[in-house]
């Protein structure tokens, strides 16, 4: 009779929470929303900006207000914020796997939901022309005879520049040598100087160099080719299959949100991301959209994790 008992009030509390989170999911939101990001400038901040914009004249009923903060602190807020669906983050790679670099107080996988995974950006392989090089298998093959004589630049050791370049030496067993620089801006200078070799960067950041014929662009580092430069083939197609790397850009709510919340804030950003106008704003900027149920997100987390765990790991490079 006892357990009879015990059984009949677990089944009841369940019953009150799945018909309570209902009743909330149908009355969300009833506030405004706060998509905490980057400060301005940066493509976090770009996209949060556009979905803000995309979701205002939406049936959601309630404004996205961009609530702009420091990267560490723009996450740490959001995983401080109750699961209401009323706080949420967007990010980037570096929120993917900064925890893998140093210590941060908060597990991108434990302590938050995946809400949606709105665009990547690929990277350009792009080298000074006085490399005798045309394509990526001419490039791996000089390096290898060369081997640590060629130069490659980067804006930080957690960015995509820096490891999309590393993927690259580890999968190729080339010796290229890392040249850390102040941000993408003086990269691309030393690049177009000689100062450097090869550089793995946005392709906003150098077509038009390349159209100028003061760069040469050698393949995309997405898995598939990109809109964004449609007449460059894949790292992957031109001797490294399997190599992809895309930054991304995300948002997330914090752990324990409902997922009817989830779902429905899926739902909205997805149809904002998706107005043509918007999608050419998003192109515009070196950002494909991508979209796609939460679980897309989840996995997309899930692989970059470990991807750049086992390479961090066996290159020494977190901090210490």
């Amino acid at each position: 009779m006892e357990l009879t008992d015990a059984l009949r009030t677990t089944l009841h509390a369940g019953f009150i929470t799945v018909f309570s989170g209902l009743a909330v999911a149908q009355n969300f939101p009833v506030k405004p929303i706060r998509l905490v990001t980057s400060p301005p400038g940066g493509g976090n901040d770009f996209t949060a900006r556009l979905i803000a914009q995309g979701v205002a004249d939406g049936s959601l009923g309630q404004p996205m207000v961009v609530d702009n903060r420091p990267a560490a602190l723009a996450a740490e807020s959001v995983w401080k914020s109750p699961p209401d669906g009323y706080s949420l983050l967007v990010g980037g790679s570096t929120f993917m796997i900064g925890h893998l670099l140093r210590d941060t107080p908060y597990d991108p996988q434990r302590d938050f939901t995946p809400v949606i995974l709105a665009g990547s950006s690929p990277n350009v392989v792009v080298i000074h022309p006085s490399l005798p090089v045309k394509n990526v298998r001419d490039l791996i093959a000089l390096a290898k005879t060369r081997r640590g004589e060629l130069n490659y630049g980067g804006a930080g050791l957690g960015g995509t520049q820096f490891l999309s370049a590393e993927l690259f030496k580890s999968m190729t067993g080339v010796d290229i040598v890392y040249v850390a620089f102040k941000g993408a801006g003086p990269s691309v200078i030393g690049l177009l100087a000689g100062e450097i070799q090869v550089m793995f960067i946005s392709a906003n950041s150098v077509m038009a160099h390349v159209k100028a014929g003061r760069l040469r662009a050698l393949a995309v580092t997405s898995a598939q080719p990109s809109a964004l430069v449609p007449d460059l083939p894949t790292v992957a197609a031109s001797g490294v299959p399997g190599y992809d790397v895309v930054s991304v850009d995300a948002v997330y709510a914090p752990a324990g949100t409902l997922a009817a919340v989830v779902n429905r804030l899926n739902q909205e950003i997805s149809r904002a991301i998706n107005k043509p106008d918007l999608k050419r704003k998003f192109l515009e900027a070196g950002t494909e959209i991508v979209g796609g149920a939460p679980e897309v997100l989840g996995a997309k987390l899930k692989s970059e994790i470990s991807i750049w765990g086992k390479l961090i790991e066996a290159k020494g490079l977190r901090e210490k």
